[in-house]
């Protein structure tokens, strides 16, 4: 099959060729309608009762992660000039498109008590501007005695002072989400520019704005980079330009052909597909190299291009194309999941890895047959000293010291597990971003002032109708909110109660001494003026239905308190939840009658990720599996499987010790690694493997002359494949993302460490138990994966006999 597919490639190449310009033309029209996404990546079961329940809490309460954050500490924003930038700021953020409303400093209301309507009105502290330093002074002291604002607008400790500006949900999760960001922050430059005060920035719109910002530009720079590194390795290889330019030409198409993929199914862009153009760039080059120095070696020995290619297409195509098939497997699995952003990321990478395949068995083929034979000077590699004497080394070992190589290899998987039990799990929800990048520095600012800024929600169900009223009920509310205001990383909590005791204030006159809950016999006169003001609202007039509803349902029922917590991490995270808040509820609450769950942004990140990583953990079995069904296919014996999965379990198993103790956490962006690396893995235990098989056919089933063999010749090309992987995966060192990073870091160690597995582990373990000492090993076991293998090289040249080849465009 693989003699004709050879043939047939040569012959229609020009067609072939033709086919595929065609198709890449396609495929980057269609590319050009790529899009970014604005979202965070769903990381947890749609159909999770948490999520479920979230979905629910939004319809009811509203948007939780909509707000963006500017926040100062600076005592001259209160001298009179500044000031007025500050209220025209305000007013201009406020009417950018796509902003629902500011809330800040020079605009706040408070309750006044209307006796005459006995309402409670909402009035503008700055119902004008003030024109003399004294009367800023005298309104400052009249928005200080205002309770309410302490902790949310202003820091009581420290005085810092923020902006917070509600964003329309419609334009956050669209393309319009970034030209509202630029909108904002371009205003927000110019006060700083007028008044040279520092403004800092959080809120998860302004964070996933920064995030998808340096996704679009990291993708482009990584395929940049990534191509130049391609291309000066295989430069070092082949000292040729052809071996650069058409390899590279290949990846280039691929690519195109990737993001032409992503739009025809309807994907965008995030942080885990922006990856794959550059991932495929790094594991398509490695075709063209099997291929080149195949054709290299091939072309040295017959001096003929047609059977040279020809024998490269039947020898390592079959080949090949599992080795594209286990390093898919590693993508693949992602598939099974239900996590949207992991199937997509799967689903691409898989389509497009065998994408990758069938253009360079099609490409490389058709040009090289085009072009000039190799010249002696360009197949020197072939015999470079380095890598003979350091392929010599290794036959030294598998051969002669093989009790050496096991006993070294117990010892680092010994000390690797040892790693393994370091590793541990944690994320935060900007984990990604470096520590001194302006996104960090700034949530910073806001965990000092502010104690934190990412959205955490509690519900509190009464199960009555209008029991949120209810004096005991809001007495329970209100202690665990004062329960709440001791936790130093959550800011002042905001729900009813925290309305009621604002309302209390405002009956007294705005005494603040009266910031409290009504007693009984306040509470049927402060809940007439309450319902008095319902459904009139206006900008300055009494109390709208919109506030009350953001706090509590339409039934009365059910109850929001909602805070801003800091990013503490996941393990905090769920330590403060299980061992301090869920405690304190049940205390509270025990024997009520009401039930509190919490939700909101955050809860559903830590999940999502703890769901993230057991998902991956069941991912890497499932590779096993299928690594190990494929090899089974392919060599049709239980003893190869064994062979493939053993080296590669001793990689991942040095990986994580090394993960370990390198103290780098397992989070999602580091789980995704093992999975990754054991299809890639895998295709070096399958070359070997195959390759060996060939070699005992050839030499009377001898297995030491057979491991000999194979490494001096398979060996060269899985050296050039790992370093090249080795040097593609290491520039996302590079990234600003810290999972990113940890990307190329452990996938370039792991590269590294399948060299002693499988030129080393590998071959010792064939030579220990494929036979005991160059005995003649059973036929049963020989049986080979292609047929083809078992031809001979001379019969197929007779019909190759027939063959000329024309240069430059002239048939064959």
């Amino acid at each position: 099959m693989w003699s004709s597919l050879a043939l047939f490639v040569i012959k229609q190449r020009r067609i072939l060729i033709l086919l595929i310009a065609v198709m890449t033309v396609f495929m980057a029209w269609k590319a050009k309608d790529v899009e970014m996404t604005y979202d965070f990546a769903q990381v947890v079961s749609p159909n999770d009762p948490d999520v479920v329940y979230f979905q629910q809490f939004k319809q009811t309460f509203g948007e939780d992660g909509n707000v963006l954050v500017l926040g100062l500490q600076d005592s001259s924003v209160y001298k009179l000039g500044n000031f007025t930038e500050l209220r025209n700021l305000t007013d201009t953020l406020s009417a950018v498109e796509g902003v629902n409303g500011v809330l800040s400093v020079s605009k706040v209301l408070a309750l006044r008590k209307d006796t005459a309507t006995q309402q409670f009105k909402a009035i503008s502290i700055f119902q004008k501007a003030p024109e003399t330093q004294r009367e800023l002074d005298s309104l400052m002291r009249e928005v200080n005695r205002v309770e309410f604002y302490k902790g949310q607008l202003i820091s009581p400790t420290t005085g810092a002072t923020l902006l917070a500006l509600t964003m329309d949900p419609k334009y956050l999760n669209s393309s319009r989400r970034q030209a509202v960001m630029n909108d904002i922050l371009g205003h927000a430059e110019a006060f700083s520019k007028k008044t040279g005060i520092r403004l800092h920035y959080a809120g998860l719109p302004y964070v996933r704005s920064t995030m998808t910002t340096k996704v679009a530009a990291e993708m482009k720079f990584f395929v940049l980079l990534t191509v130049l590194m391609m291309a000066a390795t295989l430069f070092m290889f082949f000292r040729t330009w052809a071996a650069v330019i058409f390899p590279i030409l290949v990846v280039l198409v691929v690519v195109v052909w990737c993001v032409g993929t992503m739009v025809l199914l309807g994907y965008k862009i995030n942080l885990l597909t922006g990856l794959i153009p550059s991932i495929l760039i790094v594991i398509g080059i490695p075709n063209c190299t099997y291929l080149l120095s195949r054709y290299h070696y091939d072309y040295r020995k017959s001096g003929n291009q047609i059977l040279a290619m020809t024998r490269v297409v039947r020898k390592i195509g079959l080949v090949t194309l599992m080795n594209n098939t286990t390093t898919a497997i590693g993508f693949f699995v992602f598939c099974f999941t239900d996590i949207a952003i992991l199937y997509q990321f799967g689903l691409i990478a898989t389509i497009n890895i065998f994408v990758a395949f069938l253009v360079s068995f099609i490409l490389i083929p058709a040009v090289f047959t085009y072009l000039p034979p190799p010249t002696p000077k360009q197949l020197e590699h072939l015999d470079a000293k380095p890598l003979t004497k350091l392929l010599e080394f290794f036959e030294h070992l598998v051969l002669e010291r093989r009790g050496t190589v096991y006993l070294i290899g117990a010892g680092l998987v010994a000390i690797s597990l040892l790693g393994i039990t370091r590793i541990k799990s944690v994320s935060y929800m900007v984990d990604d971003l470096p520590k001194e990048s302006s996104v960090n520095s700034d949530l910073k600012f806001f965990e000092q002032h502010f104690n934190g800024i990412m959205p955490l929600e509690i519900v509190i169900d009464t199960g009555k109708k209008q029991g949120i009223l209810k004096t005991k009920n809001l007495e329970k509310i209100d202690r665990l909110e004062k329960f709440l205001r001791t936790q130093p990383v959550l800011s002042s909590p905001v729900s009813i109660v925290t309305f009621l005791k604002a309302s209390t204030q405002a009956f007294y006159n705005d005494n603040p001494e009266y910031y409290r809950l009504p007693d009984n016999s306040e509470r049927n006169f402060i809940l007439r003026y309450l319902a008095q003001s319902r459904g009139q609202g206006s900008a300055n007039g009494p109390m709208s239905d919109k506030l009350l509803r953001s706090f509590a349902d339409s039934t009365g029922q059910r109850a929001r308190i909602s805070l801003k917590i800091a990013d503490i991490g996941s393990r905090n995270l769920d330590t403060l939840i299980n061992r301090q808040i869920q405690p304190q509820i049940q205390e509270i609450f025990n024997g009520s009658g009401m039930t509190v769950k919490l939700t909101g942004t955050t809860i559903l990140f830590t999940k999502g990720n703890e769901y993230l990583i057991n998902t991956l953990k069941e991912s890497i079995l499932i590779a096993f599996a299928l690594v190990g069904l494929v090899v089974l296919i392919l060599f049709r014996s239980l003893r190869a499987v064994f062979f493939t999965l053993l080296p590669n379990l001793v990689t991942l198993i040095l990986t994580g010790g090394l993960m370990g103790y390198f103290g780098i956490p397992l989070k999602p962006s580091t789980a995704l690694i093992f999975s990754i690396a054991l299809g890639i893995d895998g295709d070096n235990s399958i070359h070997l493997l195959a390759k060996f098989r060939q070699e005992l056919a050839v030499n009377g089933r001898k297995v030491k002359a057979a491991i000999s063999t194979t490494l001096r010749e398979a060996g060269t090309s899985m050296i050039y494949t790992s370093i090249t992987l080795f040097l593609g995966f290491s520039v996302f060192a590079f990234s600003e993302f810290g999972g990113t990073k940890a990307l190329g870091l452990l996938m370039s160690a792991s590269l590294l460490i399948t060299n002693f597995s499988n030129l080393i582990l590998l071959p010792c373990l064939l030579v220990t138990f494929e036979h005991g000492k160059d005995e003649t090993i059973n036929k049963s076991l020989l049986q080979h994966y292609d047929d083809d293998y078992h031809q001979e090289d001379d019969d197929y040249e007779l019909n190759l006999s027939r063959m000329t080849v024309k240069r430059l465009g002239t048939e064959a």
